[in-house]
């Protein structure tokens, strides 16, 4: 099918393009090659075994190769297909394809998925191979014309059509026909007033479900020409929560974590609180291809944006360095654009990643960026923060990536020409506790949505708290925990019985956007490949009185 979204590819000549040229003599010592790899990249990447792109034509008219005709770009890396609009995309799943849909004896054991077909033969592997080149299905009935029709060889096809075999429809590791194992991660630098919060709403939210979900439903009997009718009835699970603790230093986490995970496994990781660093976990669900949803995270691992299982709300601490970038240098015209700015953040904590995202960048553009390092795991306490020295006389702008207690001991004021900003996640937002003389002086990075525009989709989930008496000790994070665990279970809805991963990423990436109540952010969307929910934010002026809210300085901003 064309994709609606191209994905990039990987080169057009690989290794094995090379060595295919080579004289007889050297090819005869390259290794075997892997079937199920080049099915794979065929079906990933549109790349063949000799490492040339795929082509494809639709109608025998417009030519695409490589990653932007990939199988993957319409029927997922699940193979369990999609729903766009009218336009469904059928799995191709080797369990869906090889089976008839017109029969209940061969169809009563496949999960249903919202866009499969219920009346068609079962493809062989010669009527596939047909499908797949002319566009002719095992009817003998002509497909869509959005479905390409692709060059490939005898060998190339049978390595696509082994893989399509291997894509498995049925349940994943944590499924059980009447139990569903979940987890969620904790960094031992977690914030414990923030852990706090987010567990009081993932036990209330597990054992609410619990309580309140229904009876597995009677299978529906229905007329041969539409059996997988029949499994749209999602059986009840029981969710149990595995709290993941880590301890020690990074290295030793993803050894804890495999420990954890083979001593139970799980169907995904929901929520989760971060300190300085998340990268470990992060890098262990990608190698296990495990689900982590919206952890509570500010210090947001540099390659998340190149991961597959891992899904945020924001950019955390490298969104605000985006939009103080913007503020300080990227505004068209601006004369007072900062040629030199001080940081301010701990050694050792998700300020010193937003801290050195922004000197990066800042650093590209001409600007001269200093720091003042404070040491880690302490607190300024009574001595103060002050900058009324040389520091930074000659600073145009002063960046402080400070927790609330830091923020709160600031002292004397920077001179007057020096702008302030404070990161407004990590040190509270409207509720950072900065004293009556620097209220006026700063502005805060601002990556959600203002106070009253949020106040709806917000009482939502601080309703439910009060109902479930749920102490409110970090608004933010308990918020997001409860949106995380809502989308958790909607997804699973309207997945019904096929308890796959990559699909539930998938339907994740379809459903999200269609979602009202989105808690501290204006729109949640992600696009195919996309793994930041909310994109944007606000710059904003502290009001004199605390508690008093903030006032926005300009539109919503997409860096």
């Amino acid at each position: 099918m064309w994709p609606l979204i191209a994905r990039t590819g990987c080169s057009l000549l690989t290794a094995g393009a090379f060595l295919a040229i080579l004289e007889p003599a050297a090819a005869a010592r390259i290794e075997p090659i892997d079937a199920a790899e080049v099915g794979r990249s065929i079906y990933r990447d549109g790349v063949t075994s000799l490492g040339a792109p795929i082509r494809a034509s639709r109608d025998g008219r417009t030519t695409v190769q490589g990653a932007a005709v990939a199988c993957v770009n319409c029927h997922r890396r699940s193979g369990l297909g999609a729903v766009e609009g009218r336009t469904k995309t059928p799995p191709i799943a080797g369990a869906y394809l090889f089976r008839s849909s017109t029969s209940r004896a061969t169809a009563s054991d496949l999960p249903y998925v919202e866009a499969v077909r219920a009346d068609r033969a079962a493809y062989t592997e010669a009527t596939l191979a047909r499908a797949i080149r002319d566009g002719i299905d095992a009817d003998g009935r002509k497909l869509s014309y959005l479905m390409p029709r692709f060059e490939l060889g005898d060998d190339d096809m049978s390595r696509l059509i082994g893989y399509l075999r291997q894509l498995d429809p049925k349940h994943a590791p944590g499924v059980q026909p009447v139990d569903l194992h979940l987890a969620t991660v904790i960094a031992p630098d977690a914030d414990p007033v923030q852990r706090k919060g987010m567990m009081s709403v993932l036990e209330q939210f597990f054992a609410e479900r619990n309580v309140r979900q229904r009876a597995p439903s009677p299978q529906l009997v229905t007329s041969a020409r539409n059996n997988y009718s029949q499994m749209m009835f999602r059986p009840a699970r029981h969710w149990h929560l595995h709290v993941w603790e880590l301890s020690g230093p990074t290295p030793t986490w993803r050894t804890q974590l495999e420990r954890n995970l083979a001593a139970q496994p799980v169907f995904a990781v929901v929520s989760g609180l971060g300190g300085a660093s998340w990268s470990p976990v992060q890098e262990f669900c990608e190698h296990a291809a495990l689900p982590c949803l919206f952890p509570n995270v500010a210090a947001i691992p540099e390659e998340s944006a190149r991961s597959h299982y891992s899904l945020y709300f924001t950019r955390g601490v490298n969104l605000e360095a985006d939009l103080l970038v913007k503020r300080l240098v990227d505004q068209p015209g601006d004369t007072r654009a900062a040629k030199v700015v001080l940081q301010v953040y701990r050694a050792e904590s998700a300020g010193q990643a937003g801290a050195e995202d922004l000197a990066r960048k800042l650093s590209a553009k001409g600007v001269t960026v200093r720091r003042r390092v404070l040491p880690a795991g302490t607190t300024t306490g009574g001595a103060g923060l002050s900058f009324d020295g040389g520091e930074v006389a000659s600073a145009d702008a002063l960046v402080l990536w400070l927790p609330p207690a830091d923020l709160a001991a600031l002292q004397a004021l920077p001179p007057e020409s020096t702008s302030i900003y404070v990161s407004g996640l990590l040190g509270g937002l409207e509720r950072a506790p900065v004293s009556a003389a620097w209220r006026s002086r700063v502005r805060l990075t601002y990556p959600v949505d203002l106070p009253e525009r949020r106040q709806v989709r917000v009482d939502f989930a601080l309703g439910w708290f009060r109902a479930e008496r749920i102490e409110l000790v970090a608004p933010q994070i308990q918020v997001d925990t409860y949106l995380a665990c809502s989308l958790l279970s909607e997804t699973l809805n309207h997945m019904s019985d096929a308890m796959v991963r990559d699909y539930l990423m998938e339907r994740l990436e379809d459903t999200i956007e269609h979602r009202i109540m989105t808690g501290y952010y204006p729109r949640l969307a992600l696009g195919p490949g996309q793994r930041y929910a909310s994109k944007g934010g606000y710059m904003v002026r502290l009001r004199e009185a605390p508690g008093a809210g903030v006032v926005a300085e300009g539109e919503w901003m997409v860096p």
